[in-house]
């Protein structure tokens, strides 16, 4: 049966559900933006603003940033190979480039590289809860 698809439905309790929430969401809202906002919004921000001021600067984080997450969405590995989806890869690193750009917001409205570290923790929680609770139900 050529071009046949056999679907596979799997089942998983409240349990594993939310075990699988919290494996996934507590090391993404602790390292993460630990990491990355220190990286982007503190070592890349920074190396950038003498050169091109803040906006300059927050045009070089906000790229570094949105290219990085682009290995989470639209370049995949499926039937053997790599292969890369133009249109979502474009949406997504656009979406990632405008949450870079709340998060150095974030920054600025506390006066600390903690607004960015709190903020992305707090959206990489609801990302988390999203994906676990609304699109793999």
């Amino acid at each position: 049966m050529a071009g046949a698809t056999i679907q596979i439905e799997v089942v998983i309790s409240e349990f594993e559900r939310l075990t699988y929430f919290l494996v996934a969401a507590i090391p993404s809202m602790i390292f993460s933006p630990i990491g990355e906002e220190f990286l982007f919004r503190g070592l890349v921000h920074g190396s950038f603003v003498c050169r091109f001021g803040e906006v300059g600067a927050l045009f070089f984080d906000s790229g570094a940033f949105a290219l990085t997450h682009l290995a989470h969405f639209g370049i995949i590995y499926s039937a053997g190979g790599w292969s890369f989806l133009p249109i979502p890869a474009l949406l997504w690193v656009l979406s990632m480039f405008l949450v870079s750009q709340v998060f150095f917001r974030c920054k600025l409205m506390c006066d600390s590289i903690f607004g960015a570290v709190f903020s992305h923790s707090g959206f990489n929680f609801a990302i988390m809860y999203f994906i676990l609770y609304h699109i793999l139900r």
